[in-house]
C-alpha cells in the first residue's frame, strides 16, 4: 500500500475500505456453513467466496491505478 499524496488520496482511502471488507470476508469462515442445513445459513458460502474475489479485484485495480501504471503499457 502505498501513502496518499495529492490526488492519490481518493485511491488511498478507496485501498483502506477494500481491505476492511476483504479482511471482513476473509474472516467470516464461510466452510462452517456447509455442516448446517440451509435453513440456518446466516449466508450462502458461494456468495461469500465471489465476494471475496471481487475484492481482491477491485484492490488490485486501486494498487494499478496508484502506481500510475494503465492497462496496454508494457515495459520495452
Amino acid at each position: 500500500m502505498s501513502a496518499p499524496s495529492g490526488e492519490n488520496d481518493f485511491l488511498y482511502e478507496l485501498e483502506l475500505e477494500v481491505e476492511a471488507e476483504l479482511t471482513l470476508a476473509e474472516s467470516s469462515h464461510p466452510e462452517e456453513a456447509v455442516g448446517l442445513s440451509i435453513i440456518d445459513w446466516l449466508f450462502d458460502p458461494a456468495d461469500v467466496e465471489r465476494e471475496e474475489i471481487g475484492l481482491r479485484g477491485l484492490l488490485d485495480a486501486v494498487e494499478v491505478l496508484e502506481d500510475g501504471s494503465r492497462p496496454g503499457d508494457h515495459a520495452a
